[in-house]
């Protein structure tokens, strides 16, 4: 299983979405001067009443609190939108 399926079904177990897309964006910033090959840049569309209901600035921090772990060890860049 890799990072991204791990990183989805974590998701996938707390939030409980109607839908999810965790799209690997890092090869678009591989030119970046602090790109780091052994982390990520991510974006991920979520569809989820629970996050839904709340703002926008709440929601964008419960998921960050929630990846804590992995902000710090594999993901450079998170792109959040919630649908």
């Amino acid at each position: 299983m890799t990072f991204l399926d791990k990183l989805k079904k974590k998701i996938l177990d707390e939030f409980k979405p109607e839908e999810i897309l965790l799209i690997d964006n890092s090869k678009l910033h591989s030119k970046h001067k602090f790109f780091d090959s052994n982390k990520f840049h991510l974006k991920l569309t979520i569809k989820s009443q629970k996050l839904a209901s709340l703002n926008k600035i709440d929601a964008h921090k419960k998921i960050y609190s929630f990846l804590k772990e992995e902000m710090k060890e594999k993901i450079h860049a998170l792109e959040i939108e919630i649908t």
